[in-house]
């Protein structure tokens, strides 16, 4: 007789359990000059917001070095605190859930090196995560960024965060394409 494995299911999210940490918008410095946002909201399929959305971003800091904090994500042993976010490093790394409209916000520097944050995103109906780029208008030339200009127009755009005011920047994730949106591009690694 031969044995299937299980299949994957979701039985969650429970990301508000061990997940979500103090301070995890918060990935620049308190107070740096060169601090921006970036701000959107996580829809589904349907179009509707998705409340229990949690997002990852990567980056490496504004001179390019990708060292971050050293233990910004560590936790207090005996009242589980994070204690590792001082407030006046740049951590590289940023966890935040999304509200009950799907809003999320992260305050961070202008990657250096690369035009873009990596985000990872978890959700509910999500059997594995997925890992899409937020491009930054002023760091990013759609022409020649590799990735932005293998795509057609329609679909880059998915990729590219919005000017709305100065440091302040749009960008909302559509995991799928709802009759009217585009599905945001996802990236596959292997």
């Amino acid at each position: 007789m031969t044995r299937q494995p299980t299949p994957s299911q979701t039985v969650g999210p429970f990301y508000g359990y061990a997940l979500p940490f103090a301070k995890g918008e918060d990935m620049a410095p308190a107070g740096h000059p060169g601090t921006v946002t970036v701000h959107g909201r996580v829809f589904d399929g349907a179009g509707s917001p998705v409340p229990d959305a949690m997002l990852e971003f990567w980056q490496p800091a504004a001179d390019g070095s990708r060292a971050g904090a050293p233990g910004s994500l560590r936790r207090d042993q005996v009242t589980g605190a994070v204690i590792g976010r001082t407030g006046v490093d740049f951590t590289g790394f940023g966890r935040v859930a999304t509200d009950a409209d799907g809003h999320y916000a992260v305050r961070t520097l202008p990657p250096g090196g690369v035009p873009y944050i990596s985000v990872c995103v978890f959700a509910r109906g999500l059997l594995h995560h997925l890992f899409t780029r937020v491009y930054l208008p002023d760091l990013a030339d759609p022409a020649t960024e590799p990735l932005l200009a293998s795509l057609p127009q329609e679909r880059r755009a998915t990729l590219l965060a919005v000017a709305e005011r100065e440091k302040v920047y749009g960008f909302d994730i559509r995991l799928q394409h709802d009759g009217v949106h585009e599905e945001t591009v996802f990236l596959a690694f292997d």
